[in-house]
């Protein structure tokens, strides 16, 4: 397969967004996606977009790093909606998403990045649980924000990121797998996090883990309902309203590449 990728980021969490209209029905998406994705002897990426154009912007659907599929990701959203506005200036773009439609409205640009509100949707299914992990008993936030989350609400770590969340993230308890975050309230308006993504692993951001850790900071940690959430990679706001959650941050665009089908044969 001989396709053109674009690459772009949120906060260091990127993504290889490709064209539905390049993509032959024979072809295996999952190799495809972990061909690419790959980090040394691909492009590299946390996941891969197929995208569709739509009347009022475009209609997505994701594949993890490891080929798995995804139903949504808040940054993916806003990468693909920042390819979306630099063609065609457009403020206002929907992604029609396997979790909905997220609307985003573009609040400005600057140095090549592309700052939207995005409306995510109302939380799901919000319980604490009791979970065994290696022997050891956590106490962690279960929730979906169209995909399934676990949150640990406590010290965030990196000895606790490798040691914690990497187990939570298959344990028997999510059948799908889930997205883990670490999470310290550390003001009412500020939460800090660390990331284990399914089926890619630690992320220096994520838009749908800082919504369900802004959500379980809020109902369990005593954060306001409009908070910073710090990752690695940046700080996103996440406000969770009568209407549901909103989360707001910059995407931007690296570039284009030709994938040349040669090298799909290592896939």
């Amino acid at each position: 397969m001989a396709a053109t990728l674009v690459k772009a980021h949120a906060y260091g969490n990127d993504f290889l967004l490709m064209d539905e209209r390049e993509v032959a029905a024979e072809d295996d998406r999952a190799a495809f996606a972990r061909a690419v994705c790959e980090r040394h002897r691909g492009i590299g990426a946390d996941g891969l977009i197929f995208y569709r154009p739509t009347a009022r912007g475009a209609a997505m659907q994701l594949l993890n790093a490891d080929g798995s599929y995804s139903e949504v990701s808040g940054n993916g959203v806003r990468c693909l909606g920042a390819w979306l506005a630099s063609a065609a200036q457009a403020r206002h773009i929907d992604i029609d998403t396997d979790a909905g439609t997220k609307s985003l409205t573009l609040l400005g640009t600057e140095g090549g990045r592309y700052t939207f509100r995005a409306s995510m949707g109302k939380p799901e299914q919000v319980a604490k649980e009791t979970l065994d992990v290696a022997g050891a008993t956590i106490d962690v936030v279960t929730l979906r924000v169209g995909n399934p989350q676990c949150v640990v609400l406590g010290d965030v770590t990196i000895e606790r990121l490798h040691g914690v969340a990497s187990r939570l993230a298959v344990h028997p308890r999510f059948a799908e797998g889930t997205n883990v975050e670490l999470a310290c309230v550390e003001a009412p308006g500020r939460v800090r996090i660390l990331i284990w993504e399914r089926g890619v692993g630690p992320t220096e951001a994520s838009g749908t883990g800082a919504c369900a850790a802004a959500v379980a900071a809020m109902q369990y940690g005593g954060a306001a309902r409009d908070v910073q959430v710090e990752s690695p990679g940046g700080s996103q706001r996440v406000e969770w309203t009568d209407e549901g959650l909103f989360l707001t941050g910059w995407a931007e665009v690296i570039g284009e590449v030709k994938w040349l089908s040669a090298a799909r044969a290592r896939a």
